[in-house]
């Protein structure tokens, strides 16, 4: 499925990510205030559902338009379907 995604944009996404991760793992050994580390947690959080974002988008453009242009109509719906389910359990 790499065809269907903007693999230069979902890389640069995860290295900010981890960069962010790493960031918050050092302010527990930096005696930082619980609600400066609850806020980079949840900018953290933020940015994994962009990028969730960004990997559905591209399902839609590429996968759902092929499976439409072939005429699999069933499968399609069931592989979208399964989709939007698993982003929208992202919390």
């Amino acid at each position: 499925m790499i065809q269907c995604m903007d693999s230069e944009n979902l890389h640069r996404r995860f290295k900010k990510i981890i960069g962010q991760i790493n960031a918050i793992d050092r302010m527990v050994d930096e005696d930082i205030p619980c609600e400066d580390i609850l806020a980079q947690i949840n900018a953290a959080k933020s940015a994994l559902h962009k990028a969730g974002q960004v990997v559905l988008e591209g399902h839609i453009q590429h996968c759902v338009r092929e499976g439409i242009e072939k005429g699999d109509a069933d499968r399609t719906i069931a592989r979208f379907t399964k989709a939007v389910e698993r982003f929208a359990n992202m919390k």
